[in-house]
């Protein structure tokens, strides 16, 4: 197997659905996650929740907070912790821009999904925008026109 070939399969681990319902996503990125000897193990096996998880910046670098990788199972005394701050690997350009998003313009960034790509495990993260009460409901009434919509289509092909 090529390893242009290689790199180009991705296979996902998980995904944090609630960010698309909680949040307007405004821009995504592709970043790299610093992950310590079973982290990588227990992720493969897709032990891996997003919920209530952000990204934080400190010191000109990027941590995700909150997300849980749960301890592998066939692993030792040196198994991790659960919720530790991970470290996500991204180019200067990209930190500062998201950086300054989040305190000049209030926005904040959260990871959508973690997948292996090639080899490697990769977090996608999005700078979003909070949702208010009747955003979500205007989507939930969208949604439930495209579906009776879809079901009507179908229905009149039938007959």
């Amino acid at each position: 197997m090529a390893v242009a070939e290689k790199t180009r399969t991705i296979r996902p681990l998980a995904s944090n659905r609630r960010a698309r319902h909680d949040y307007h996503v405004l821009e995504t990125l592709e970043a790299g996650i610093e992950l310590w000897g079973t982290e990588v193990k227990s992720a493969r096996e897709g032990r891996v929740q997003l919920k209530d998880s952000f990204v934080e910046f400190k010191n000109g670098e990027a941590f995700l907070q909150s997300a849980h990788i749960s301890p592998y199972t066939h692993g030792n005394r040196e198994n991790h912790a659960a919720e530790r701050p991970r470290r996500l690997l991204l180019k200067r350009r990209e930190l500062d821009k998201l950086a300054v998003a989040t305190v000049q313009k209030g926005l904040t960034v959260v990871p959508l999904e973690v997948y292996l790509k090639g080899s490697r495990i990769k977090v996608e993260i999005a700078l979003v925008q909070g949702k208010k009460l009747y955003d979500k409901r205007e989507t939930e009434k969208r949604k439930e026109l495209d579906k009776e919509a879809r079901e009507a289509m179908k229905a009149s092909r039938r007959s």
